[in-house]
């Protein structure tokens, strides 16, 4: 799995730390005289001894501080808004930077009690993340293969959805609504992903394919998707459908209405799509119905893409 935010880079001091949560495990360092240490470190900063251990430790402690941050601290992180920024203060008392999961904003409070997750990235690395005790959110978040569909549940593959005869003009217009439905899958827009499609569409401005100028040179900070490869991509996105058209012969791909590109998709982002039906009309050789897509990077609220599909039902 691509993955383009920044990993640590473990030391001969720090290695025991990461090793211990790769093992899914929360090791401090304490001295001789039972002072606890983070971060790690060649002697204790309470009473200078160099004797030192590490300690395989609970990682449960509350909650000392908390920022939440509506604009990604770097871009890479776009898809992971708002990120929720803490310190916690470990039961030994040392404090750690870390970000929560499982939590929304608003259930956040200074001193809740907090339980470690270990966020396992593709690699070598694993994260030390923390939620609140309570919370049913798992003690560990799995890597997973990029992009596999989630598995249909029992009820979701027996689920008869309900049928609309296009030619049931009256029926068809009662889909019309100001609601989007809810969110498809997700996939990474990968650089690898925007490098294909740049070599396909001749398109390659360094933009979208030298990520070490982008880094210098592009507003974005990063490099971005072409918008015309996330609208493309709409194809790989399942939108939950709560209805089905039938009594057609044909169903004919017309254009769009509106295709903008409002808020650029930085590369190692993932997106996601909803929809909702905009229009529905008569026309002489058939039904024509407007669904209006937006394609979201995820935790947007902006849409990436924003696509007025006609469709002729014939």
């Amino acid at each position: 799995m691509a993955w383009n935010k920044p990993l640590p880079h473990p030391t001969h001091i720090s290695a025991p730390y990461w090793e211990g949560l790769q093992a899914h495990e929360v090791r401090l360092q304490q001295c001789e005289h039972g002072h606890w240490l983070f971060f790690p470190r060649t002697h204790c900063p309470t009473c200078g001894s160099r004797q030192l251990q590490w300690k395989q430790v609970s990682g449960e402690g509350q909650l000392y501080t908390f920022t939440v941050a509506r604009v990604p601290t770097l871009p890479e992180f776009t898809d992971e808004m708002p990120q929720l920024l803490a310190v916690v203060q470990l039961d030994e008392g040392v404090h750690i930077n870390t970000t929560l999961v499982g939590v929304a904003p608003e259930q956040i409070r200074v001193g809740q009690r907090l339980r470690p997750v270990f966020d396992e990235r593709p690699g070598s690395a694993t994260l030390l993340r923390f939620t609140p005790v309570e919370s049913s959110h798992p003690g560990v978040i799995r890597v997973e293969a990029e992009d596999a569909p989630a598995a249909p549940t029992e009820a979701a593959v027996q689920k008869q959805l309900p049928q609309v005869n296009c030619k049931d003009i009256a029926a068809m217009r009662a889909l019309v609504s100001e609601s989007y439905s809810d969110w498809s899958n997700e996939i990474t827009v990968t650089q690898e992903l925007i490098d294909q499609f740049a070599a396909l569409s001749g398109d390659d401005y360094w933009i979208h394919t030298d990520p070490e100028r982008a880094r210098k040179d592009s507003p974005f900070g990063t490099t971005i998707a072409h918008g015309a490869l996330v609208q493309v991509l709409m194809s790989r996105l399942k939108l939950p459908m709560a209805f089905e058209v039938t009594g057609y012969n044909n169903i004919v791909n017309y254009g769009s209405d509106r295709l903008r590109f409002p808020t650029p998709v930085p590369s190692g982002c993932r997106i996601r799509a909803r929809y909702r039906i905009k229009s529905v009309e008569q026309v002489k050789s058939g039904t024509q119905l407007t669904m209006e897509i937006n394609i979201h990077v995820v935790g947007q609220e902006r849409p990436s893409v924003i696509n007025d599909l006609v469709m002729l039902y014939m």
